[in-house]
């Protein structure tokens, strides 16, 4: 709103001589550091109130585990409350709403995105955690159900970034493969039909949005990992939106890119705002309200920007946590009851070989962070 409001007034406010001092809201890069402090502020603020507010509704995880090994660990956060993800996604909002340029087509799909995953996620934590106090009814929504609007989204998201203007809008966008030769676009890069386009769409939405609630299960682990794979973004979002850098570096140009930077700031911001709080013994969890809205937005960025391959590089740590389950279920059906990991997702397989909680989130910030280093290296590679 800030940057509708400097638009729509700029030449007056050039004409009185006060557009010198705002003509910084014209950089996106100060509007996307911008958004990352207002984001992180706001859950700074708005925490403890929101925190007591849970606890009022007494809305709090379980505690439950179906691993016996874990019951004793889980036991001890059995009042701790969660949905505490509705302050990471009202902190994307306002300072999206605030500091991103709403004219722009992606940035508006990607408030839709954010709004619908927060929806479905509220709704399942609302329901299985007022289940005991309510007495009766849903214990929250079937796996069917939710993932019936990830699909959704994910179709919308195809659709219609598929059907926008752009020599690369779906060009494949391969690793340590360039993107122009002098003259233009590089010969041989492979254009994407819409339906193979829409097809991606869908698994990057589904599956990151999945693989970061499914990482959600200890103190700090996956609003850690958020921030440190959205600042990543951040980065990439400025490349594709400034044309003579993505040039220089052989990348996708996606004109409005640059505006994913500030939806990730924001995510970043929100995410540090979070760990605050999340930080152990953690006071709030994030639950399906932050989680699903955090991996969708990323996997949406990704497509936004025509960096997929890269971005799931920097988010290797959660697909080896939901991969980790498929390879867990698959291999217990499969044989009758026997195990790869003591537990999963994996976190669970390292706090029951040893690691302390403690050890287990860290390191797991250090492998992300060592990712997001070489996938922003494998740029300056091609």
């Amino acid at each position: 709103m800030l940057y509708l409001l400097l638009d729509s007034l700029r030449d007056w406010l050039d004409r009185v001589g006060l557009y010198p001092y705002l003509r910084i809201l014209d950089q996106v890069q100060f509007r996307a550091l911008a958004a990352a402090g207002v984001a992180f502020f706001m859950v700074l603020l708005m925490g403890r109130r929101t925190i007591a507010f849970l606890r009022r509704l007494k809305i709090g995880d379980s505690g439950l585990s179906d691993a016996a090994a874990l019951r004793a660990h889980t036991a001890g956060k059995a009042n701790t409350p969660t949905m505490g993800g509705i302050l990471i996604a009202g902190a994307m909002l306002g300072s999206v709403m605030l500091l991103a340029d709403l004219q722009q087509f992606s940035v508006k799909l990607g408030i839709i995105v954010l709004v619908w995953m927060a929806c479905v996620g509220g709704a399942d934590d609302w329901l299985k955690l007022t289940a005991a106090r309510r007495g009766k009814g849903r214990q929250g929504l079937y796996a069917w159900e939710k993932l019936v609007f990830q699909l959704g989204i994910g179709l919308l998201v195809g659709w219609f970034l598929g059907n926008q203007p752009g020599e690369m809008t779906r060009v494949l966008n391969l690793p340590l493969q360039k993107s122009y030769v002098p003259g233009g676009p590089a010969p041989g890069l492979w254009y994407l039909p819409l339906p193979v386009f829409v097809l991606i769409a869908v698994l990057m939405v589904t599956g990151v949005s999945n693989a970061v609630n499914i990482t959600d299960g200890m103190d700090g682990l996956a609003a850690g990992l958020s921030a440190i794979v959205s600042l990543g973004i951040v980065a990439l979002a400025l490349i594709a939106g400034d044309q003579g850098s993505a040039v220089g570096l052989l990348v996708p140009y996606v004109p409005g890119g640059d505006e994913m930077a500030v939806l990730a700031g924001a995510m970043a911001g929100a995410c540090l705002g979070f760990l605050w709080w999340n930080c152990a013994p953690a006071q709030v969890f994030m639950g399906d309200t932050g989680s699903l809205c955090l991996g969708a937005l990323v996997g949406y960025v990704a497509l936004v920007i025509r960096q997929e391959i890269v971005i799931l590089l920097m988010c290797g740590v959660f697909l080896l946590e939901i991969g980790s389950v498929v390879l867990q279920v698959g291999y217990f059906k499969r044989t009758g009851g026997k195990r790869i990991f003591k537990c999963a997702p994996i976190h669970h397989h390292f706090h029951l070989s040893g690691w302390t909680e403690g050890q287990v989130v860290t390191r797991a910030w250090i492998v992300a962070i060592l990712l997001v280093v070489v996938a922003l290296a494998s740029l300056k590679a091609r």
